[in-house]
């Protein structure tokens, strides 16, 4: 992946006089299916949008495959948007619905078909090709959705929530195919999701997006292993990671070092956390929750901080059961308590 898909270079948007992008600086290499992760009204798709040239920039540079496009018109930018609500015309068949980003730029009307029915293949929904969009099912109308981006061959798919309006059973199976069908083609994708599940499933990288800012970028194992602030780590797992004081009541098992004196957190996750040792810190279970083999006790410590552990749901505690909580040094971070970010010794 050695030329640039997509560059966003210190990029700012607005909207209503309200700044949503705070110079953003994100890149998606030639591809790459990268993921934007974040909450609702973090910016996600707003970065979607300003790359399209659907939205305006206040500041800073959007570059597509080398080419400085800020202020192209959004027909020129070379770009395929797949909408959260699928954007079907439903007077039209899903032949013509797929075909009509290539008809409308005089592609002649029998290659346009031809490249139609070859897209519609390789999603899946070449047996629907003379139906409309009324007649289908959600996952089908996804599929036609995908079709009609594929069709024009773009430099960048930009994927905006796809699978959020599907039940969890074809989410499931859609993120497959989303994923194979990128590793068939080769594109550069930018996919958005509020679902941290979905990023961690399919994305070669993911840029975890807070209140228009870039938190982090990295790898999803980077990402899971690696928080580079307290809010990825909070943001990313569930239940989420555990935060406590430094100088708190847990007792770490293991080499743990001596930590410098002043505002500092200790993360861990659910499932670095220690039951029942001999010298663990004093506890009450408060609630727990069974997930098939596994379950999570949700506990208060004496001190009165909670701490969620994941334990064998055979050897689950008891509701008002007393317990001692350790965590396993190796499995921690630890964050500067102020300004969120990692500590770095």
């Amino acid at each position: 992946m050695s030329e640039t898909g997509l560059v966003l270079d210190g990029v700012s948007a607005a909207y209503r006089d309200a700044t949503v992008l705070h110079g953003v600086d994100l890149t998606a290499e030639r591809g790459e299916l990268l993921v934007v992760l974040g909450p609702s009204g973090a910016g996600k798709s707003t970065v979607l949008r300003v790359v399209a040239g659907l939205e305006p920039v206040t500041a800073g540079r959007v570059r597509i495959a080398g080419r400085d496009v800020t202020d192209l018109r959004p027909g020129r930018r070379d770009v395929s948007m797949v909408f959260q609500s699928y954007a079907l015309f439903p007077h039209l068949t899903v032949a013509e619905n797929i075909a009509f980003g290539l008809e409308v730029r005089d592609t002649p009307r029998a290659v346009a078909r031809e490249r139609a029915r070859a897209a519609a293949e390789s999603v899946g929904c070449a047996a629907l090709l003379g139906r409309r969009p009324g007649q289908l099912s959600g996952g089908e109308r996804q599929r036609v959705a995908l079709a009609r981006a594929l069709v024009r061959e773009p430099d960048v798919f930009l994927l905006d929530e796809p699978l959020s309006n599907l039940d969890q059973a074809l989410r499931v199976e859609m993120r497959t195919e989303l994923r194979a069908l990128h590793d068939r083609i080769g594109a550069t994708m930018v996919h958005v999701t509020h679902d941290q599940t979905e990023a961690l499933v399919i994305a070669d990288r993911i840029a975890v997006l807070r209140d228009g800012r870039v938190e982090q970028v990295g790898t999803p194992d980077e990402i899971w292993r690696a928080p580079a602030t307290t809010f990825v780590a909070g943001f990313v797992g569930s239940p989420a990671m555990n935060l406590l004081p430094a100088t708190g009541p847990v007792t770490p098992t293991g080499d743990a070092p001596v930590l410098p004196t002043g505002d500092l957190l200790i993360g861990f996750r659910p499932e670095a956390v220690v039951l029942a040792p001999d010298d663990g810190a004093e506890a009450v279970v408060d609630r727990v929750e069974v997930v098939g083999e596994d379950a999570y006790a949700y506990v208060t410590l004496a001190a009165g901080s909670p701490v969620v552990a994941r334990v064998p749901a055979a050897r689950r505690p008891g509701r008002g059961s007393a317990v001692r909580v350790a965590v396993r040094w190796a499995d921690t971070h630890v964050f500067h308590a102020v300004s969120g970010r990692r500590y770095a010794p």
